[in-house]
């Protein structure tokens, strides 16, 4: 792909996008816009339409495994997967079916926890794990993300101490980190594992971003860090992010933990719904057939991040996010108040993700999607920079 320019990426029309029904563009208005909510703007991957079309012309009937979860092919592709990506060699019949990493979230809270344990969680935080853990009365205990001039880390140290002190009984690990962007590398992730380990811990990892971390980065499964690590952790991933597939709510659990599998073995089988096979065969698709339209999609973010880096309006810091679409931007230097989305929505026409919802550390940041055309995202800063000179007289 030409570095400067993704004939599939970068010819968007804005007037189609306005279309949209989704979410992401829906609720923008007709002046504005946006870069909030984790949606690309990029067109279904050509193989999920194909797939798609081909179900739906044929049989929408019920699925082959249909009331025998593990012979979902999910299972299968899944490993496979892991295997191609991370020599990550796993039990597939240790693989479960989500519609949604919230709804998988929700559902191993409820089955390992009760109302009133801890749980420790990086933040800034994806609000909607924040709201889950408000919802379901599981005290957050924050392991802050920590700007050291050159990026964000966090303390080890402090981690084992609030674990220790609040009684943690699980810890929510986002890998690669939304909204910082940062993809842990193994000896930050072998310490989080160490304090797992002291305390006996649930570790349920989120690792959704993990098909968009960028070189040279690397994205490590916390399950590979070895036996003791695998037999305590559940690895969450879908291909929404990756994939643009939010819609057809879709998303895999790898249940390594023993204790886990058979406290979701004792629930009625459909208690918690089922995946659509919709889903399913989308999903399938882009694991097996997607890999030359993710490698344009991982360019093109790449030409992104950078384009933002470069662009984003006087006295805004941020750090080049090693992994995912987002830009967690720091515009406490302009006097923005606790929210600064809402100037830039107010004033520049751009729709971003307020940092207050993202819980501890959150205020004076926001966060910006970057997943969207070339001369999209240019006019998108080139709004933002106006509106901060306008507003600091400048």
């Amino acid at each position: 792909m030409d570095s400067e320019r993704s004939p599939m990426f970068d010819d968007l029309d804005l007037e189609v996008l306005r279309l949209r029904p989704g979410v992401k563009w829906a609720q923008a208005g007709p002046e504005v816009l946006p870069a909030w909510i984790a949606d690309m703007d990029f067109p279904v991957p050509p193989p999920v339409r194909e797939a798609l079309a081909r179900a739906i012309e044929v049989d929408l009937g019920y699925p082959a495994w249909d009331d025998q979860p593990w012979a979902n092919p999910l299972n299968e592709a899944f490993a496979e997967r892991m295997k191609r990506l991370h020599d990550w060699t796993l039990d597939p019949s240790h693989v479960h079916h989500f519609t949604e990493l919230i709804q998988a979230l929700q559902v191993l809270l409820h089955v390992t926890t009760r109302p009133g344990d801890a749980v420790a969680v990086h933040t800034p935080a994806y609000p909607p794990f924040i709201k889950t853990l408000t919802d379901m009365d599981r005290p957050l205990v924050p392991i802050p993300m920590v700007d050291d001039g050159h990026g964000w880390r966090f303390d080890a140290d402090r981690l084992a101490e609030d674990v220790a002190r609040h009684g943690c009984r699980a810890l929510i690990l986002v890998n690669p980190h939304n909204p910082t962007g940062r993809a842990f590398g193994r000896d930050e992730l072998a310490a989080i594992a160490e304090v797992a380990d002291r305390h006996d811990l649930l570790v349920i990892s989120d690792e959704i971003h993990s098909d968009l971390v960028h070189q040279p980065h690397r994205h490590v499964p916390f399950a590979t860090l070895g036996p003791e690590a695998a037999a305590r952790t559940v690895t969450l991933t879908s291909a929404s992010k990756a994939f643009n597939l939010a819609g057809l709510r879709c998303s895999v659990a790898h249940v390594g933990d023993p204790r886990v599998r058979r406290a979701l073995a004792a629930q009625p089988p459909l208690l918690f719904g089922e995946v659509s096979s919709l889903g399913v065969l989308a999903t399938l698709a882009a694991w097996q057939d997607g890999d030359s339209y993710l490698a344009e999609v991982r360019a093109t973010l790449a030409r992104n991040r950078e384009l933002v880096a470069a662009s984003l309006p006087g006295g805004v810091r941020h750090h080049l996010p090693e992994a995912t679409y987002l830009a967690w931007l720091d515009c406490r230097a302009l006097g923005l108040g606790a929210d600064p989305a809402e100037f830039f929505l107010r004033r520049a026409g751009v729709m971003l993700s307020g940092g207050p919802a993202f819980g501890p550390g959150g205020d004076g940041f926001a966060r910006l999607n970057f997943a969207t055309s070339g001369p999209i995202l240019g006019e998108i800063l080139r709004r933002m920079r106006d509106a901060a000179e306008e507003a600091s007289g400048g």
